[in-house]
C-alpha cells in the first residue's frame, strides 16, 4: 500500500511556524477580581469590576510585555455578595483557576476570611476598598491594600463631629460586620478622645429595613450626631425613617454610605448639609486632572459615574501588573517582593506600602450632599 504525502505550501509552513513561535510567546496573565456582583450592595461591586476591566483593556490595547513576553491579560470576576461564605468558595475557585494575582474583596467581611486561602495558595492580593485593620495585622505578606483603614477613617470622622459639627452628645449604630463595627468603634475612639458623649449604641444587620426601634430609642437621648457603620443601601432607609420620626441630628458615616447613589437611596430624605461621610481615598490639588480624566473615561466606557472605588481598583490592578514588569514574571513568587517595594504613581495618588501592606500616608476625604449631589468638604490625612 501507497501512502501519498500531503505537501504543505512553503508560504504556508512559514506562516505556520512563525504563528507557533508568536503563541509560544504570548504570556497569558490571569487576575482575578472579585466583589458582591448581586445583593443590596451590587452597584458598588460592580463599580469596582468595572474599574478592574477598565485596566484589563487598556493594558491588553498598550501591548505590555513581562519578561520578554507580549502578556494577555485576562480578567477572571466573581460575586462574593458580600457573604463571607461566598467570599471564600469565590477565593477557592481562584486559586483552583490558577490566577496569578487577585484585587479584591470590596467588604472587610469577605477580604478578612479569604485572605488566608490567598496566603496559603501564595497568591498576592490587592483589596482596594476593605477598611477594617485586621486584614494587614495577620502577618499575610500576600496582603496589601491601596486606602486608608478605618483607625484613620473612623478616628477623622469622630474629630470632625467634635471640631467642626460642634457634636457633644452622639448616638452610634452598625451593622455587625467587619466594616461597621470596626469603623464605628473608631469613630467612638475619635469622638470620646474630643470629650465628646456617646449617647446610644445600638445595633442591626446589612439587611435589615425596619430600624424604627432603635430610632424611637436614639430619639429620646436627643443626639447632635447619628453615626451609621455600614453601606449605603443600610443608611438610606435609616435617613428615610429618621426623617419620619423627626429626627434633625446629622448623620455620618464611613466610605461604606458615601456613595453616589446614597441620594437615590434616601430620597427626599436628606437635607443639605446633613449628611457627612468620609471616603478612604481622596486626591489633592495637583491630582485632581488624572482623576477627572478618569472619571470621564469611565462614564464613556460604562455609561455611567463611578461610585466610589473604581480608581482605586483601576489603580491595584495596574500596580500589580507594575510589579510583574519590574520582576520580569507573572509568577507570584517572583512578584511579589517587587509589589512589597513598588513606588507607582496612580489615579489616586502614589500607591507604596508599609511593612504591613497598608498603603503608606492615606488619604481621606470628606464629602456631604447638597441639592443631591455630593460634595467635597475637603482631603485630609
Amino acid at each position: 500500500m501507497q501512502f501519498k504525502t500531503k505537501m504543505i505550501p512553503l508560504a504556508g509552513a512559514i506562516a505556520f511556524a512563525f504563528a507557533g513561535a508568536a503563541s509560544a510567546q504570548e504570556l497569558v496573565v490571569r487576575i482575578g477580581h472579585v466583589g458582591p456582583i448581586s445583593g443590596a450592595i451590587a452597584h458598588l461591586g460592580k463599580d469596582n469590576e468595572n474599574g478592574a476591566r477598565m485596566a484589563i483593556d487598556e493594558l491588553n490595547a498598550k501591548g505590555v510585555t513581562i519578561g520578554g513576553k507580549k502578556a494577555r491579560f485576562e480578567l477572571l470576576a466573581e460575586d462574593d455578595a458580600a457573604d463571607p461564605k461566598q467570599g471564600t468558595a469565590a477565593a477557592q475557585k481562584l486559586v483552583d483557576a490558577k490566577v496569578h494575582g487577585v484585587i479584591g474583596h470590596l467588604n472587610s467581611g469577605t477580604t478578612i476570611p479569604a485572605s488566608k486561602i490567598y496566603y496559603e495558595a501564595g497568591i498576592p492580593q490587592i483589596s482596594p476598598s476593605a477598611t477594617n485593620p485586621k486584614y494587614t495585622q495577620q502577618g499575610f505578606k500576600t496582603a496589601f491594600r491601596v486606602v486608608a483603614n478605618d483607625g484613620q477613617l473612623g478616628g477623622a470622622l469622630g474629630r470632625y463631629a467634635a471640631e467642626k459639627l460642634g457634636a457633644k452628645q452622639v448616638a452610634v449604630i452598625d451593622d455587625r460586620t467587619a466594616y461597621g463595627q470596626g469603623v464605628a468603634e473608631e469613630f467612638v475612639k475619635g469622638a470620646q478622645a474630643k470629650g465628646v458623649k456617646v449617647v446610644s449604641k445600638q445595633y442591626t444587620n446589612d439587611k435589615a429595613t425596619d430600624f424604627n426601634a432603635i430610632l424611637t430609642t436614639i430619639k429620646g437621648t436627643k443626639p447632635d450626631v447619628v453615626f451609621f457603620g455600614g453601606m449605603d443601601a443600610v443608611a438610606g432607609p435609616m435617613l428615610r425613617q429618621m426623617k419620619a420620626l423627626g429626627i434633625n441630628a446629622k448623620f455620618m458615616g464611613g466610605d461604606g454610605i458615601c456613595s453616589e447613589a446614597l441620594t437615590k437611596l434616601a430620597g427626599d430624605a436628606m437635607g443639605d448639609g446633613q449628611v457627612v461621610c468620609a471616603e478612604a481615598g481622596g486626591v489633592q490639588e495637583n491630582q485632581k486632572k488624572g482623576m477627572e480624566d478618569f472619571r470621564a473615561a469611565f462614564k464613556k466606557k460604562f455609561n455611567t459615574d463611578v461610585q466610589i472605588y473604581a480608581p482605586y481598583v483601576y489603580d491595584s490592578v495596574m500596580v500589580m501588573v507594575e510589579a510583574m514588569k519590574k520582576a520580569g514574571s507573572a509568577e507570584p513568587a517572583k512578584y511579589a517582593p517587587e509589589l512589597a517595594k513598588i513606588k507607582y504613581q496612580g489615579v489616586t495618588g502614589n500607591v507604596e506600602f508599609d511593612a504591613k501592606g497598608d498603603i503608606k500616608d492615606g488619604t481621606l476625604t470628606l464629602y456631604t450632599y447638597k441639592g443631591g449631589k455630593r460634595e467635597v468638604i475637603g482631603v485630609t490625612k
